[in-house]
């Protein structure tokens, strides 16, 4: 039931859908650009079929409990754009990490400060969580910016966190409590 309630949010520009297998072709076209999966966390994708794995293991993960995913859809065009997460989730502590992916042609555009907004109104409406935090690459700029705008502070940098193309990068973990 939660996770169908994550799948119906929507916002003025995009919506959320629930994750399926057979989008695989239209979440590949981001997930296998470099420069949008160079700082995520994810794996460039190199094949269709690598890409299909991936969304397969997505939904594992969302079936047992432990991820919550949602394809951003641009609402009017009804193409999916991105990927919206919540995982590292603790109930008992109340709190859970975020994460988003968006195609290149999305961003500027205001798609990810609007992703960030549904999410925490999952977030806190409905899981009922008291925190959110996010980990980010320092020199993924345009993320730690669409943070900042949803209230998020920056509550410390790790440094040499991240090793990504032979070079070190540290990492701005963001927080946020209501």
């Amino acid at each position: 039931m939660t996770t169908e309630l994550l799948h119906q949010m929507e916002g003025d520009k995009i919506c959320f859908t629930a994750l399926n297998r057979n989008d695989a072709a239209q979440i590949h076209k981001y997930a296998s650009d470099k420069e949008v999966s160079r700082f995520i966390g994810w794996s460039l994708m190199e094949s269709p079929d690598e890409t299909i794995r991936h969304v397969e293991q997505m939904l594992k993960r969302e079936a047992e409990g432990t991820h919550f995913y949602a394809s951003v859809t641009e609402k009017y065009s009804r193409q999916i754009i991105g990927t919206a997460m919540i995982f590292n989730l603790d109930r008992e502590a109340g709190h859970a990490e975020i994460g988003y992916v968006l195609s290149k042609s999305c961003w500027g555009k205001g798609f990810g400060t609007e992703v960030v907004e549904l999410l925490k109104a999952f977030a806190f409406e409905v899981l009922e969580l008291h925190k959110l935090h996010a980990r980010v690459v320092e020199a993924n700029t345009g993320s730690c910016s669409v943070l900042e705008k949803n209230g998020f502070v920056l509550e410390g940098r790790l440094k040499d966190y991240y090793f990504i193309e032979g070079r070190y990068y540290d990492g701005m973990f963001y927080g946020f409590i209501p």
